[in-house]
């Protein structure tokens, strides 16, 4: 029996996807809710499950060709799972003599590196790696030599007048397209530039107290809750706190009306296996420390794999983006729209300040919300920046709520 396999519904406003890698190739076996392919909408990656255990006969869209909801993209037939097949020995590997009388393993060829243009052609043409010669440097296969194995005709090499050196390493260039995710936050960045009035404040912070917290509670934190206590929870909370001070970065201009919310959905910017992703913490300010911490290790780990879901990256109030994490030291964050603030975090860096008339030295930490100064006025930026810095400097505000 034929079985279709259809591009599902991925999320709201979505019509269609870009064909991913194909998991399963033609002829291949799968077994019912094994992935076979993967789906790249402009929110997130999905992978599509087989619907029974059977045999994939006819791809009808390669990797990188664009497909609607509900498209029919492959098909297979359906077979009857059998009883488990015991595991054949495999014969031990041949061995060769050499010439001194002792014996060695054979060795494996090593594979010639693909490009990635060479893959897609090998897929388009149905060939094998092993059928095509790279004549790339050091082997490599282009795009060329599959289009030659193809039957394709060999352009004539070109007679120079006279010999040119041959340049001191590899000089490609490769053009690759843009996946539907990074094209959508591309777009969604210009757009955020051009359509708001956007403006960023800075101001540092003092993390000594929150390091000497998390010292002295982490071993105790860790027993409990199976997760480190981090900084981005403190961030949070604190973001939470100076977001019920000043509810214009918490609120959106809808048209001609500015829409005011009395809930916090935080938005945790995560670099993910295809990009910078934005999943949302919903209704943060009734989640405890270990709750966010759990739920920012569990987007960071999805993220990776591309398996967070589409209404993950949907909505949001606010967004926190921690560039910190990879060293940056100052920055301008661009707001993710209809959101009129975010924060952004950097390196923790031991820095000479000035304390009661003492020249000290303490790990500082530069903060910058970037807000839409339609919305958001000077003050109430600067407002918001300063009861970011008053708390997490004396982190028991948050509960004293002082």
């Amino acid at each position: 029996m034929s079985i279709e396999l259809k591009v599902p519904a991925v999320g709201e406003s979505i019509s269609e996807v870009e064909i991913g890698e194909w998991l399963k190739p033609e002829g291949a076996t799968v077994g019912k809710d094994e992935n076979v392919v993967t789906l790249e909408s402009e929110k997130a990656t999905v992978e599509l499950p087989s619907p029974v255990t059977g045999k994939i006969t006819k791809i009808l869209k390669q990797k990188g060709e664009t497909a609607s909801v509900g498209e029919v993209i492959g098909y297979l037939d359906e077979v009857a799972a059998g009883p488990a097949k015991a595991p054949e020995a495999k014969p031990a590997p041949a061995k060769e003599s050499t010439g001194n009388g002792h014996q060695k393993s054979a060795e494996r060829e090593t594979k010639p590196f693909v490009m990635p243009a060479a893959q897609r052609e090998m897929a388009a043409q149905h060939l094998k790696p092993e059928e095509v010669k790279g004549t790339g440097p050091g082997g490599r296969v282009l795009k060329e030599d599959v289009q030659w194995a193809a039957g394709q005709p060999k352009p004539e090499p070109q007679k120079p007048s006279a010999p040119q050196p041959a340049p001191a390493g590899g000089r490609e260039e490769e053009v690759v397209p843009m996946t539907p995710l990074r094209r959508a936050v591309a777009k969604h960045l210009v757009e955020a530039q051009q359509n708001a009035a956007l403006l960023t404040t800075f101001n540092e912070v003092d993390m000594s107290a929150v390091m000497l917290l998390r010292k002295e509670y982490q071993e105790t934190f860790q027993a409990k809750y199976g997760i480190k206590l981090g900084f981005m929870s403190f961030f949070v909370k604190a973001s939470i706190d100076a977001l019920k001070l000043v509810p214009q970065v918490n609120a959106e201009i809808r048209g001609n009306n500015i829409v005011y919310r009395n809930y916090f959905d935080v938005g945790v910017a995560i670099g993910g296996g295809k990009g910078l992703v934005v999943p949302i913490i919903r209704s943060a300010e009734r989640l405890s420390f270990a709750e966010i911490e759990l739920a920012i290790a569990e987007f960071g780990k999805r993220a990776k794999d591309n398996k967070l879901k589409p209404d993950e990256l949907q909505g949001g109030t606010f967004t926190i983006s921690n560039g910190g994490v990879y060293g940056s030291l100052l920055s301008t964050p661009i707001v993710n729209p209809p959101q009129s603030g975010i924060l952004g975090l950097h390196a923790i860096q031991e820095r000479p300040i000035a304390l009661q008339g003492q020249v000290v030295i303490r790990p500082m930490m530069y903060i910058a919300l970037t807000y839409d100064h339609r919305i958001v006025d000077g003050r109430e930026a600067v407002t918001f920046l300063k009861r970011i810095k008053e708390i997490v400097e004396a982190p028991t505000r948050m509960l004293l709520e002082v």
